[in-house]
């Protein structure tokens, strides 16, 4: 036995089943239900009530049983009953809040007014009105299917567009059918670790210096790290034995060190992968952003069938929107489709249309290039700043990306100090030593990450001045 009805245009459940079946009568069933309702907040204070004849008929019990409840409830304060104006809730005082637990006192940061870490985009160039206009166009066009079940590959018009837009751009070589379309390149290292997991391999091999999560997105798909050192050539690929069934490496812009992998490194991971039958995972993360020399092609098209290419719109556009993709080798195409199956189905349909039609007009390069000139400016501004009022302080890693590394003297205070100061001052940073992969202290001199692109073009000159004072701060 149980009602739902409309109160001001909401629905309340009302359940007396229960209440029945362990021995409550009926009108007590029904005051307990209705003061639970009011108790737990459901009812709200001034909520109108079914008229009794309403509630009797949707409940199945006579109207008096209703009315007698309804008078109770009103005796005991939780009703209020006008003639002519049906019966609502009454007012009544918030309950008292049970008295917290004692704690230990906690040592509060000050909140970080100046937003410096390192791989965020700055959100305000996100284009809304070319955005807006995508998508009125796409869903215009978009025959009906489109919003059903589709393949877990991704929309076809968006793969379409990026096998064009990669093969102009990166130098990739791939087609639609060996695109996938997924929630971001977290979610496509996960799948690809289940893949190789899959495959027999143990473990992935990772650079030294590298995005915690991506790692912990690789274990817990049930590989093991290992890291190569870095130099300035990049990752030593020549210490990739079998004991790993794939390498993830940041080739373009090494991530977050900045250096390119030379080209015998590149050539000898590749080879590294025939010989040993596994895979080279290329994440080409800020493959857009070059300033200081002409862009490296994509890794991949030494060999697509030994080279997985990743790459994401959250640098371009924005990561909120959580579009990615992975243009595969003929081999891992199904395996990785059917765990994307598993893991949602398909990424959402409608973003993916508004970026192809984004893509195929041309728009997203022009935003692109408004994008490239915008951090080039903004890295500049960085390195002047530093340069008058640091210059004790050694800037790396700048040709491309949203982000640089400062290489402080080794005789100064330490990493931990400084991120203690910056925590202090409310600037949110990055010590080199977090990107380490195997969770220790950074070599070398104190080293500080930078990322230039997030705070708003109004706080930027705060933010370089806060950051100027903590480094002059020896």
């Amino acid at each position: 036995m149980s009602t739902s009805w409309s109160a001001f245009g909401g629905d309340l459940h009302l359940d007396l089943t229960g209440r029945r079946a362990a021995g409550t009568g009926l009108r007590a069933a029904l005051e307990d239900a209705l003061r639970e309702a009011v108790q737990d907040g459901r009812l709200a204070p001034g909520t109108r009530l079914p008229s009794s004849r309403a509630l009797g008929e949707d409940l199945g019990i006579a109207r008096n049983t209703v009315v007698e409840a309804y008078g109770q409830l009103t005796g005991e304060g939780w009703l209020t009953s006008r003639q002519g104006s049906g019966t609502t809730v009454a007012e009544r005082a918030a309950p008292r809040p049970p008295a917290p637990r004692a704690t230990p006192p906690v040592r509060e940061r000050p909140a970080a007014r100046h937003d410096l870490m390192s791989g965020r985009p700055d959100l305000s160039l996100f284009p809304r009105t070319a955005w807006l206009a995508a998508a009125r166009r796409a869903l215009a066009t978009a025959p009906h299917e489109v919003l059903g079940y589709g393949s877990p590959l991704g929309r076809p018009e968006l793969r379409e567009a990026l096998t064009h837009y990669l093969a102009r751009v990166r130098g990739v070589r791939t087609d639609p059918d060996r695109l996938l379309v997924c929630s971001g390149v977290t979610q496509g290292l996960g799948l690809l670790c289940a893949a190789l997991r899959d495959r027999g391999a143990g473990a992935l091999a990772v650079e030294e210096y590298g995005l915690p999560p991506q790692l912990a997105v690789a274990r817990a798909a049930g590989l093991a790290t290992v890291p190569l050192p870095l130099d300035d050539a990049g990752a030593r690929v020549e210490l990739l034995d079998d004991r790993v069934g794939g390498v993830l490496l940041t080739p373009a812009h090494q991530f977050p060190t900045g250096a390119p992998l030379a080209a015998d490194r590149r050539a000898a991971a590749v080879r590294w992968a025939r010989e040993h039958d596994g895979y080279v995972v290329e994440d080409d993360y800020d493959g857009e952003f070059r300033y200081d020399r002409q862009p490296l092609g994509a890794m991949q098209a030494l060999d697509p069938e030994r080279v997985v290419y990743a790459g994401t719109a959250a640098k371009s556009l924005a990561p909120g929107l959580r579009l990615a993709w992975l243009a595969l080798p003929d081999a891992l195409v199904e395996p990785v489709a059917r765990l994307k199956q598993l893991a949602d189905i398909m990424s959402p349909v409608l973003d993916q249309l508004t970026l192809a039609e984004l893509i195929a007009s041309g728009t997203y390069d022009r935003h692109v290039r408004r994008c490239r000139l915008h951090y080039r400016r903004r890295r500049d501004r960085l390195v002047a700043a530093l340069a008058e009022h640091a210059p004790h302080v050694r800037v790396t890693g700048i040709a491309a990306g949203l982000h640089a590394v400062l290489r402080l003297p080794a005789d100064g205070p330490s990493e931990a100090e400084l991120l203690a100061r910056a925590a202090a001052a409310g600037v949110s940073l990055n010590g080199l030593s977090w990107h380490r992969a195997d969770g220790g202290v950074a070599g070398g001199p104190p080293s500080l990450v930078i990322g230039y692109g997030t705070p708003a073009e109004h706080a930027f000159p705060a933010a370089l001045s806060a950051l100027c004072t903590l480094l002059r701060g020896r």
